[in-house]
């Protein structure tokens, strides 16, 4: 059996999901739903109803970081799994703290205003770190080189910057806003965000 992906194109969970699989070179059958109608298959499937869902002999894997995890143990061809322990903690801090700031940032008609700007100092001071990171590293990566940590975050940094691309590029954190135009730019990202047809049961 063909391990299933369940997908949604825009979905930073699902995109850093793909990334993973994708380097990794495990094939799978990747299959595009709607969040607003979910179709039966993916319900039965997935324990929470969220994107990315993998579906394999082995079993049902809906959390995103673990889809990426699984793909790499399998082949890892750039050592995304080889990073300092550092990285983990980068992953859950943009997991955890940045994720919520994000989404109070983006959705800030559902906040009180001081919840709101509280969660962009929160985000300030992530891009404010993250940019020292970079700049220690290779000025390219958050390491020497790329890791999954980069790629556990780009998809939910990209999200950030585009609530108010104008205001994010005006921002004094030069080595966050190249690593994120070089990977807009990229053949890699260009390729898992190709638009698939709404899989059909």
């Amino acid at each position: 059996m063909t391990p299933i992906l369940y997908s949604f194109r825009r979905c930073p969970y699902a995109m850093r999901a793909r990334l993973a699989v994708a380097v990794s070179g495990v094939p799978v059958d990747l299959r595009e739903i709607l969040l607003r109608d979910k179709p039966a298959a993916f319900l039965a499937a997935s324990p929470s109803g969220t994107v990315p869902c993998l579906v394999s002999e082995q079993g049902v894997i809906d959390e995103s970081l673990d889809v990426m995890v699984w793909a790499l143990r399998q082949n890892d061809p750039e050592a995304w799994l080889e990073m300092p322990d550092a990285g983990w903690d980068w992953i859950a801090r943009g997991d955890g703290p940045f994720k919520r700031a994000l989404d109070r940032v983006k959705y800030d008609s559902r906040y009180d205003a001081a919840e709101v700007e509280a969660a962009r100092a929160e985000a300030v001071r992530f891009f404010e770190d993250l940019d020292v990171a970079l700049r220690a590293g290779t000025g390219e990566w958050i390491f020497a080189r790329a890791s999954l940590a980069d790629y556990a975050l780009l998809p939910f940094v990209r999200q950030f910057a585009f609530i108010d691309k104008a205001w994010f590029d005006a921002q004094d954190w030069p080595h966050v806003q190249a690593w994120l135009e070089r990977f807009l730019a990229s053949d890699r990202f260009a390729a898992v965000m190709v638009k698939h047809p709404v899989w059909q049961a």
